[in-house]
């Protein structure tokens, strides 16, 4: 709903729909027939926010309750931010168009590190001090989810409670015990205190960190009520657990525009540089029946003409065949496209080839990661060069004529070998395509090779590893353009000093709170946008602090050093996590989770059942 003082401001913004609201499947309720009121903020535009399935989730899930009304909020983009501090508009909910501050719980997705400063422009928009220090009265509670949070303590300061893991449970569970104490007029200490006792909710309030003289963690001290560590929480079914029957359907284009539908979390193979692999396990799949009900009805209720299905590998789905042979006894009739991201290059089977070639035709993503066998080896990727030469001719056969390939630059023991192995495997693949006498003729080739620079990530075997600087990320990046010779071959890669960014507020401790505080206040925001990312805010912050980048991004850790993300438990044993870091520097394999179970000790968190054992 939009508000009349609102209304002058959109004909002067690009894309006013992101701020209008009343779209089909909103939810709009009488705000005096609800007891509490939670505002779903995305700390990134409209577009990249409605995306996202976990706030498709969570959003219906909270607006089932009949005492609740959850609303969305995103980041307004600076022309619209630069109009509403001019005219004094606070940042306000889609759905009812009342600022956020008046709200009960605030709630942020952290998906990823560089969305950090607009979380503070957000709360700074709305009237609400960043500084949970500022903050004593119980409303506004301001919470965090999402995959960040598996390292929270860069944002420590800002943040009332954290909640490791996944949300549809734990939600209920805050929502439960904040209503008892808003009924009892607690103040935000009293309410933290009994948080704390939740599972799956992390108070930094309670814990104390003690340093070393060389800037290392010497210890975590709970208090009050808080455990040692805080035990992440999963969904140990998902067949039974919730999932939404229809989903906002915006009017704009939005980045990922289409029915989802979930198929199973967690991944089976173990990429060491992957932290969605360690930190989603155990490995979890819903019955084929259960996704066919909940993409129909998500289709009939949207009217929306693509469906895809989401998980960390969709070609890792035991029943995948089955599921698509169920799937397209309606989305053809009814013309909807099934759309399968995720493939792995050693498991994209014929038959799985002839059944995509009977939906729309668009391009193939496939992920080698690395440009050498023996860099894909120290990865753990479990892909030859056999499977990628053997899926390209495949695609080129069923009359694919464009391929991306994504690869990342900067791995834990990498040369310059392996940088020109990413331009050698993209240009053999092109001369595949030529060779190939079933591929489409009457069409050019294209591959895209899209390289991302590795930030070592918390929960995976290489959290102990030093990143690669920015000024070799970029030696690495030319060399890489200059390897490459043909014109069917297109190269495009990150910012090095972004980066370098998210490598620091990946491994940070709460020291660099003050950092993002002091980057926030020169005008640090949108810091994932190449088009607003400004490092020089952030190298003033960090001399102004006193702290050195190099020490959070570039440093080598020893196995016994305390790290930021030691008081959560996200089941990924420490000793699984070193074995898997030495067997990299030998480039030595470990078997994916349905070959031989390597014992990472995430089944323990679901009584010991995990879909990835081998049976």
């Amino acid at each position: 709903m939009v508000k009349r003082e609102v209304e002058p401001l959109l004909k002067k913004v690009q894309k006013p729909a992101r701020y209008t609201g009343g779209e089909l499947n909103s939810v709009i309720k009488y705000k005096e027939n609800v007891n509490l009121r939670y505002a779903f903020c995305f700390p990134d535009n409209y577009e990249i926010g409605m995306s996202h399935l976990g706030m498709k989730i969570l959003y219906s899930l909270v607006n089932e309750r009949e005492d609740c009304w959850c609303e969305r909020v995103f980041a307004p983009w600076p022309d619209m931010e630069k109009l509403m501090r001019a005219e004094n508009i606070p940042l306000f909910a889609l759905e009812s168009g009342d600022c956020i501050k008046d709200f009960d719980i605030i709630g942020f997705t952290l998906q990823y590190e560089l969305s950090y400063t607009n979380v503070l422009n957000m709360l700074d928009l709305a009237g609400i001090s960043p500084l949970k220090k500022d903050r004593k009265d119980l409303s506004p509670l301001i919470v965090a989810g999402g995959p960040c949070v598996c390292n929270a303590e860069p944002m420590a300061d800002f943040i009332d409670l954290f909640m490791p893991g996944e949300g549809e449970e734990v939600t209920n569970d805050l929502i439960d015990l904040y209503l008892k104490h808003k009924i009892m007029g607690s103040d935000r200490l009293d309410f933290l205190r009994d948080a704390a006792k939740i599972e799956g909710i992390y108070v930094p309030e309670f814990y104390d960190v003690e340093y070393k003289n060389d800037g290392t963690i010497k210890e975590y001290i709970n208090k009050e009520t808080a455990p040692k560590s805080v035990k992440k929480r999963i969904i140990k079914d998902l067949n039974s657990s919730y999932y939404p029957d229809k989903f906002v359907v915006p009017y704009i284009d939005v980045v990922q525009d289409r029915t989802v539908g979930e198929v199973f979390r967690g991944c089976i193979r173990g990429c060491r540089f992957c932290q969605a692999g360690f930190i989603y396990r155990p490995i979890r799949e819903k019955n084929t029946d259960v996704i066919d009900e909940q993409c129909h009805k998500i289709s009939d209720a949207t009217g929306y003409d693509e469906l895809s299905l989401c998980s960390l590998s969709t070609s890792d789905y035991t029943q995948l065949e089955e599921l698509i042979n169920n799937l397209f006894e309606w989305t053809l009739p009814e013309k909807i496209n099934v759309a399968l991201p995720s493939l792995r290059v050693d498991n994209f089977s014929d038959s799985l080839l002839e059944k995509l070639k009977q939906i729309r035709r668009s391009g193939l993503t496939f992920a080698p990661e690395a440009g050498t066998q023996r860099l894909r080896d120290a990865i753990n990727k479990n892909v030859t060069m056999d499977n990628i030469l053997n899926t390209a001719n495949k695609a080129w056969s069923g009359g694919w004529t464009n391929l991306k390939l994504y690869f990342m630059m900067g791995l834990p023991t990498e040369t310059m070998d392996d940088i020109k192995g990413i331009a050698d495997t993209a240009q053999t693949v092109v001369d595949l395509f030529y060779k190939n006498p079933d591929r489409n003729k009457g069409k050019s080739v294209s591959v895209s090779v899209s390289c991302s620079s590795f930030v070592p990530k918390p929960f995976t075997p290489f959290q102990w590893e030093p990143q690669d600087t920015a000024e070799s990320l970029i030696e690495k990046q030319k060399y890489l353009l200059s390897s490459t010779k043909s014109k069917k071959i297109s190269i495009s890669y990150h910012q090095s000093d972004a980066s370098l960014l998210e490598g620091v507020l990946a491994r940070g401790d709460r020291r660099l709170s003050e950092v993002i505080y002091k980057a926030w206040q020169k005008g640090a925001k949108f810091d994932s946008w190449d088009e607003f990312f400004n490092f020089d805010y952030w190298k003033e912050s960090f001399d102004e602090c006193g702290l050195d980048p190099a020490f959070y991004a570039n440093r080598k850790r020893e196995y016994d050093e305390i790290f930021p993300w030691d008081v959560l438990d996200y089941g990924i044993r420490k000793d699984f996590l070193i074995d898997e870091n030495k067997k990299a520097h030998k480039s030595e394999l470990t078997a994916n989770c349905r070959q031989k179970c390597s014992a990472c000790g995430a089944s323990r968190l679901n009584g010991g059942k995990c879909d990835g054992r081998s049976v």
